[in-house]
Order: structure tokens, then sequence, then C-alpha cells
């Protein structure tokens, strides 16, 4: 009987040595030191260089046995020449049938030495369908070392403590391939992992909305009780964020429509009938409770803004700062954002892509417009391929992350742990700076052209800044571009551009011929020029669209399944994207052709 007894208390001691152990797991998962980060940082971008021939090694040690690489004939060699000697640079149409072997089932080493298990999907918005991205557990763990890196560095010049986070994010449906793989849009296989909660408990700003918000089937629901969840723990919101910054401008769009519907709500503690889902509404009501002293406070601040200008800091009085990505195809967003935003900062967030991460923002104090990534060299290997042409008509031959050159442009060439071997990511940068022996790079453009009918060479840089000077004759009127997109017509003879712009008011006919010439002399290229004065190319074509004609973009492309947290408005409508364009041509409300080169 003692013997039993003593067996009992050993099994007990051993169970709850065992439980105090789980928990040292995971409390050491959920905390870390902002400080020792940076400085962890610091030492792998000292010598960069090395790291990268390291990171190289350990991806080629870990799928060398694959069938891509072997059918180049590496023979087992991990070093940076011989890979750069067999191994073809590629894009994704190359790697498009390995693919789609791991999406239909087949388990075989093809593209990893480990098994695929998940799937990320690109937004679509550019080439009207999504791509299909292997994504495995060593891209989530680059992910948590870009999130817990930029935050170190912004919680050193923005120090955020105990608060929440108001979380403009959307998962959107994952489903099963072919062959049973989970598939979703990177952001959702982000936002569905456990260390992605770990990691914001960890930086103490998690987020204000539950799951059943985040993840609800109808992304304008959920966006009504992110907004409702912020109102409700308003005095905690520290940061206000999402993934790009349109999701953020979109969001609060929409609040200048629903703000008295959401101060009802809370003075009631009845939540609206627009919200139908169950297990939204199961959610929210835990949260919502009458409450009709923050009722009247939020009324009485709305009503006192003069075109609510600085909601979000009237709104949410301890914010310190708003995040998101802000450069590219989100810089058109900012003017309205700041908007918004009042004196509140604008932090622009880290470099990446559904195929991976590049870069980390770790000099949170600059501007959008001037904001740098520093490349973590431990990631993945990059190569830079320098943007101008050899003599003899070949392409230059890229270079290793710690040869660039400042002040030049590059196209960044990806190698990661998730099956992606010299993969031209098609994003033009350009070196800023460097961190210790890692560059600091700044995004400049897709390098894909937008528009070109003749010899003219016009990319998304380029249409953004002819908007943005156009847009300028429409600020004396109180108006601003809402959202815009530019096509190629070629049906007709001479091709010619056409912009589509949707306004945030009515403009007058003048005004707006003034604005088509003005986009017209806006595009510089030489061969745009050349090629408008013999009329190889006609005069530009100015549409406005109804209001609200971006939005139904926007629906068209979480119909196909994209998450709005991912979305990003198209800024070319190519001939393979058919439904985007008779969205655009069937709410077209006036025309206009420039007559400024005639």
């Amino acid at each position: 009987m003692a013997s039993r007894v003593r067996a009992g208390f050993k099994v007990l001691r051993m169970a709850v040595s065992k439980r105090k152990i789980v928990k040292m797991v995971v409390e050491k998962t959920e905390k870390f030191d902002p400080q020792e980060v940076i400085e962890e940082f610091e030492v792998l971008t000292r010598d960069a260089g090395k790291i990268q021939e390291e990171t190289l090694q350990k991806i080629l040690e870990e799928n060398g046995g694959t069938e891509y690489l072997q059918q180049w004939g590496l023979n087992g060699k991990t070093d940076s020449l011989s890979f750069k000697n067999c191994v073809p640079i590629v894009t994704h149409k190359d790697l498009e049938p390995y693919i789609h072997r791991i999406t239909d089932g087949d388990l075989s080493p093809i593209l990893t030495g480990k098994p695929i298990t998940t799937i990320s999907l690109s937004s679509g918005t550019t080439q009207g369908k999504p791509k299909f991205v292997p994504f495995n557990e060593e891209l989530m763990e680059s992910t948590m070392q870009i999130f817990k890196t930029s935050f170190a560095f912004r919680n050193r010049e923005f120090p955020v403590v105990n608060g929440k986070a108001l979380q403009f994010i959307y998962g959107s449906k994952q489903f099963k391939t072919k062959g049973g793989l989970a598939a979703g849009t990177a952001t959702t296989n982000v936002y569905r992992n456990a260390q992605f909660k770990k990691t914001m408990r960890a930086m103490q700003t998690p987020c204000c909305s539950p799951d059943e918000v985040i993840f609800g089937p109808d992304f304008q629901q959920s966006l009504y009780c992110h907004l409702l969840c912020g109102l409700i723990f308003r005095d905690e919101v520290q940061v206000v964020s999402s993934t790009f910054a349109h999701s953020i401008v979109h969001a609060f769009r929409n609040f200048e429509q629903v703000w008295q519907e959401l101060v009802t709500n809370i003075r009631e503690g009845v939540l609206s009938s627009r919200v139908t889902v169950p297990s939204m509404r199961a959610a929210m009501s835990k949260l919502l409770k009458p409450d009709p002293e923050l009722a009247d406070t939020i009324f009485n601040k709305c009503s006192r803004l003069s075109n609510w200008y600085g909601l979000i800091p009237e709104l949410f009085p301890n914010t310190r700062y708003i995040y998101g990505i802000m450069t590219g195809s989100m810089e058109p967003y900012l003017k309205k954002l700041r908007h918004y935003a009042g004196e509140l900062p604008l932090l622009s967030a880290d470099y990446g892509s559904s195929e991976g991460w590049i870069g980390a923002n770790v000099n949170p104090e600059l501007p959008p417009e001037l904001v740098t990534y520093a490349v973590l060299p431990n990631i993945g290997y990059f190569e830079f391929i320098p943007l101008m042409e050899n003599l003899d008509g070949l392409e230059p031959t890229p270079v290793g992350l710690t040869e660039v050159k400042l002040g030049e442009e590059y196209e960044i060439v990806v190698t990661n742990f998730a099956g992606l071997y010299r993969y031209r990511l098609g994003d033009v940068v350009k070196i800023k700076g460097f961190h210790n022996g890692t560059p600091e790079l700044q995004f400049i453009c897709r390098r894909n052209l937008l528009l070109s009918i003749n010899i003219d060479k016009n990319t998304e840089k380029d249409l953004q800044l002819a908007v943005e000077a156009a847009a300028k004759i429409l600020s004396d009127e109180k108006l601003e571009v809402v959202d815009f997109t530019s096509h190629v017509n070629v049906s007709a003879d001479p091709g010619h551009y056409v912009i589509f712009w949707e306004l945030s008011g009515e403009a007058t006919e003048e005004i707006l011929k003034d604005c088509c010439n003005c986009l017209d002399k806006s595009f510089v290229d030489a061969g745009y020029v050349g090629s408008r004065k013999v009329n190889a190319i006609g005069a530009l074509e100015l549409r406005i669209v109804k209001r609200g004609t971006f939005h139904k973009i926007l629906d068209h492309f979480v119909g196909l399944g994209a998450a709005v947290s991912q979305f990003k408005t198209p800024r070319c409508v190519g001939p393979t994207n058919l439904s985007v364009l008779q969205i655009l041509s069937s709410n077209v409300v006036e025309s206009y052709f420039s007559t400024a080169l005639c």
C-alpha cells in the first residue's frame, strides 16, 4: 500500500513538474526583450555576407535532395558560386508546374525536403487571378522575426505599454486544394497561426476584436464590428493598424457613414441588425453593454469635428501611431490617412510579399515617403539584378547582398526556405544606405510595365505622379481623387491611355478638362512624349466613374476569395482583368480627351 502511495506521489510530482515546464515554455514564447531583439539584429547585420552564405548553405542542405534542385546538377554543393552557376533565375510561371503537383497531392520532395502543408494566395489584383505560393513554418518564423525586429525599433521611439491594437484585419476563407492542402491568403495563414497571437501579446498590443470578427464570412459586417470594438476599448487602443493603408482609409470612410448607428449600439448595448452572422453577434454581445456616457462622449467628439480632420486621435486618445504598409500602390492613400490621423505619426510597416519577407523598418521616425527597409540576412538568400542593360543586350549579372552600391536601383531575386530558388520578385528597389553590413532598401515600383503602347514605358510610379499632379487642380474645389486605375486601349487606332477616376464630389467640366490635360502632360517618358507628338499614341482619356465603383472592385476580389486586408487596387487593368474592366466601363459617367499635346 505504502509503495502505491509513494508511486502515486511520484507520478503527481512528475505531472506538476511537467506542467511547470510547459508553463515556462509558454511564458518564454509570450515574452521577449526588445533590447535583446535589437542586439541580435545588430549581430546579424554586422557580418551580413557570412550570414548570407550560411543561410544559403542551410537552405541547400535541407532541400538539396529535391527534384527541382537535383535536375540542375548541384550534386550536394551548397556554396553560392555553384548555386549561381547551376540554378537558373526564374519567375512564378516557371515554378507553376511544380507547385500545381504539390497542390494536387504529390508528397514527393519536389521543391522542399519537408512536405508543404499550406499554400498562400497572392491578392490576384495584378493578373486577375491569385498565384499559389508554398508556405511553411520557416516562413512563419521569419514573419515573426520581422514583426519582432521592427517592433523593437518602433517601440524604442514610440513606446506602447499594456494596450490594445485596433487592427483592421480580415481572414479570408481557407479551402482545401485537390491534394488536401490548406490554402488561403498569406495574411490569413499568418493570422490563423498560434505564433501570431503569442507575438501580439508579447508586444502588448493584442487585437481588440475577437476571432469571430477577424475571420467572419462577411467583411462589411467584420468592419462594422472592428469599429465598434475599437470604440468599446477606445481608452486602451494605442495602435491603429492594418496590413495596407488602404484598409485603414476604407474603414474610416465607412465610419463617416455609420457613426451614429455605432453610437446607438453603445448607448443601448444592442448590436445593429446589420450584423447577421450568429458567431459574430454572439462574440460582440459579450463585449457590448449599455454605456450612455461613452456614447455621449463619442457623439460630442464626432459632432465637433471639421470635415473629419483628426478623427482617429479624437476617437482613440491614447493612440501612439498608425501602422501599415504605406509604400508603392499605397502612397495615394497617404493624404487621406493624414487627414484622419491629424498630428499622429504614420509608421510604414515592413517589406514583404506573398512569397516571403525581405526587410524590416528599423528607422520608424522616417515618413512613409522616405521609409527604408533593412534586409534580414538570415531569412533567405538575396540577389540583386542591376537595372541597366549591357552593351551586348544581355541582362546584367546579379550581385550579392553585400555587393550592392549606394544610390543604385535593382530588381530583387529571392531564394527562401519554402521552395523558391532564384525567384524574381518583380520589385524594383533603390539602395539608400546600410545598417552595418546589410543594405537599406527603398521600394520604388513593380518592374513590370503598367502602360506601354509603342516605345513608351510608364510604371506604377509614373502613373502615381501624374495623378498627384492632376489632383492638385481639384484641391482648390475641396475635391479629391478617392481612387484611380488605368488601362491601355489598343482597340482604338492609335491606341491611347485611359485613366479612371472616382471623385469625392462633383467637378465642373472645365476643371476635369484641365485635369485630363495635366495627366497627359505629366507622363514625361521620352517614348511617350515622342509618340504623342507623331500621333503614334492617341490623346489620353480621363473617365470619371460613379461613387462606389472601386468598392465594387473590392467586392469582386473578395468574392473570388481575396482578403480585404491584402487587397490592392489594380493600378493597370490589363486584358486578363476583363471583369474589372467591365465594372469600370459600366460605371463611367463622364469622359474627356486631352488637348494638351495636339
